[in-house]
C-alpha cells in the first residue's frame, strides 16, 4: 500500500491549472447511458473513481474510452441492466448510474453503493421517488431490483425531505426519458447538478429550475449525443487554497470557478489572507499568521459552505490564532480526520457535531492513515505546514479525487513523495 512521505515547512508558491469536477464529471459520465450515441466529455480528471465509472459503463455495454482527460462514450449499445456488486462496491457514486440505467432500459439490478465511510447515506429517498415515478421495488437475493412494469418511467411530483444531491440527480436522470412531466421540490443546488443539467441539454433534455430549490423536467423521446467540457473542481481548488494558508506563500489558481468557490472563499478571507478573482483566477497570499474564524462555520447543502471542505478548512485553522469552531450538518463521521491533526499536535475537542480548534503555533509531524478522501487531504494539508516529516498512508483514499496530488504539491515547492 502507497504511502505519501511529506517534509514540512516549505512555503508554497506558483500557478496551478485546477482539474476538471469529479462530482461532475461522475453523474455525466452516469447520464452519458441515457444517450442514444457519441458523447465526448472534455476536462475530466484522471482519477481512480472516473476509471471505475469507465469500468461500469463498459459492462452495461457502452463503449467508454478514456483517453488523458478526455472520456469518449457511445451508448448506442447499451444493453444490460445490472451494475455488478463489484463496482458498486468502488464508489458511492456508482448509484447515480440506477437512476440512468432505469430511465434508459426501464429496470435496473443493483446492490448498495461503497466509497469513504462517512456514516449512513440511505438510498430511502432514491427508492421513494422512482416508486412514484412507476418502479416496482423488490428484494432480488440481497441485491435490490427496480423495474417499470411499463418499460418506461413516468411524471411525478416529489418532494425531497432533505435536498440531497445524490437523489436530485438520481430523480433527474430518470425524468429525462420518462413520459410527462417532473417536479422536484427541495431539490439541491449544487453547481455540479447545474453542470449535469447542461450536459443533459446539450443533449436534447428538457430542464429547468436547477440551481434553485425546484426543478421541472419534461420527459423526452430520445438524446443525441454532444461535446461537452466539464467544470473546474471547487474542491479541489478549496483544497490548494486551504494549503496554502496554512503553509504560507502564494498561488494563482487558474481555470477556477469564482462564482461556485464564494462560499469557500468568503470564510477563507476571515482568516486575514489576501484573496483576489479575476477573469477565472483566484489569487490568494498568507502574510503573517491566519487568525481564527469568528463565526462558527456550519457546513450546509449549497450555497452553505461545504462540507467537502470541511477537513482543509479545519487543518489550515489548526495554527491559527484564537478559536474557531465547526458545525458539520451533512454527515455523521466527518470529522474521522481529527485523531491524525491531533497527534500532529492540533488542539481539537469534538462535541456530537461540534468540533472546536483552538490554534497551536506549531503542528509536528507524524505517522497517520487518511480516512476517507477529504480528510486524507486535510492530513496533507496539515503535514505541509508542520515541522519535520511525516507517513500518509491509505492514500488510495485521495487518488479517488485529487489528479496528479503530488506532483502539483511539487510544483509549488512542497516536499511530498510517494512509496
Amino acid at each position: 500500500m502507497q504511502n505519501f512521505i511529506i517534509t514540512g515547512g516549505n512555503r508554497l508558491s506558483g500557478e496551478i491549472q485546477l482539474q476538471g469536477s469529479k462530482n461532475s464529471t461522475l453523474p455525466i459520465m452516469a447520464a452519458s447511458v441515457l444517450v442514444n450515441g457519441k458523447c465526448t466529455l472534455e476536462s475530466c480528471p484522471a482519477l481512480t473513481d472516473v476509471y471505475s465509472a469507465a469500468r461500469i459503463l463498459n459492462g452495461l455495454g457502452c463503449k467508454c474510452r478514456l483517453s488523458g482527460n478526455t472520456a469518449e462514450i457511445d451508448s448506442a449499445s447499451v444493453s444490460r441492466s445490472e451494475i455488478p456488486e463489484r463496482l458498486m462496491g468502488e464508489m458511492r457514486s456508482s448509484i447515480m448510474f440506477v437512476g440512468a440505467v432505469l430511465g434508459r432500459l426501464g429496470e435496473c439490478t443493483f446492490s448498495i453503493p461503497g466509497g469513504c465511510e462517512l456514516g449512513p447515506r440511505p438510498i430511502d429517498m432514491h427508492l421513494a421517488a422512482w416508486s412514484k415515478m412507476g418502479a416496482e421495488i423488490s428484494d432480488c437475493g440481497g441485491r435490490i431490483c427496480c423495474r417499470m412494469p411499463k418499460g418506461r418511467a413516468h411524471g411525478a411530483k416529489i418532494s425531497l425531505s432533505f435536498p440531497s444531491v445524490g437523489a436530485t440527480e438520481n430523480v433527474i436522470l430518470c425524468a429525462v426519458l420518462a413520459e410527462g412531466e417532473t417536479v422536484i421540490n427541495n431539490a439541491a443546488r449544487e453547481p455540479e447538478i447545474c453542470d449535469m443539467c447542461r450536459f443533459l441539454r446539450s443533449c436534447g433534455a428538457k430542464i429547468r429550475g436547477d440551481g434553485e430549490s425546484r426543478i421541472v423536467v419534461e420527459g423526452v423521446e430520445t438524446l443525441h449525443g454532444c461535446e461537452y467540457r466539464v467544470m473546474p473542481d471547487r474542491i479541489a481548488g478549496a483544497t490548494y487554497l486551504a494549503m496554502t494558508a496554512a503553509a504560507g506563500g502564494e498561488i494563482i489558481l487558474k481555470n477556477a470557478c469564482i462564482p461556485e468557490s464564494e462560499p469557500f472563499i468568503s470564510v477563507l478571507e476571515q482568516t486575514g489572507c489576501c484573496i483576489c478573482c479575476k477573469d477565472g483566477r483566484i489569487y490568494l497570499r498568507r502574510g503573517g499568521r491566519l487568525k481564527a474564524i469568528r463565526d462558527r462555520i456550519r457546513t450546509m447543502p449549497h450555497p452553505g459552505f461545504p462540507t467537502d471542505a470541511q477537513a482543509v478548512l479545519m487543518a489550515a485553522l489548526a495554527t491559527a490564532e484564537g478559536t474557531s469552531v465547526f458545525e458539520e450538518n451533512i454527515f455523521d463521521c466527518r470529522y474521522r480526520h481529527t485523531d491524525a491533526l491531533i497527534k500532529m499536535g492540533a488542539d481539537i475537542q469534538v462535541m456530537g457535531k461540534a468540533a472546536v480548534i483552538r490554534g497551536v503555533r506549531r503542528l509536528h509531524g507524524a505517522d497517520a492513515e487518511a480516512t476517507d478522501l477529504r480528510g486524507g487531504a486535510a492530513m496533507v494539508v496539515a503535514a505541509l505546514s508542520a515541522d519535520g516529516e511525516s507517513r500518509i498512508g491509505s492514500i488510495f483514499h485521495i487518488d479517488r479525487g485529487y489528479e496528479k496530488f503530488e506532483n502539483i504539491i511539487t510544483s509549488l515547492g512542497g516536499s511530498i513523495r510517494r512509496e
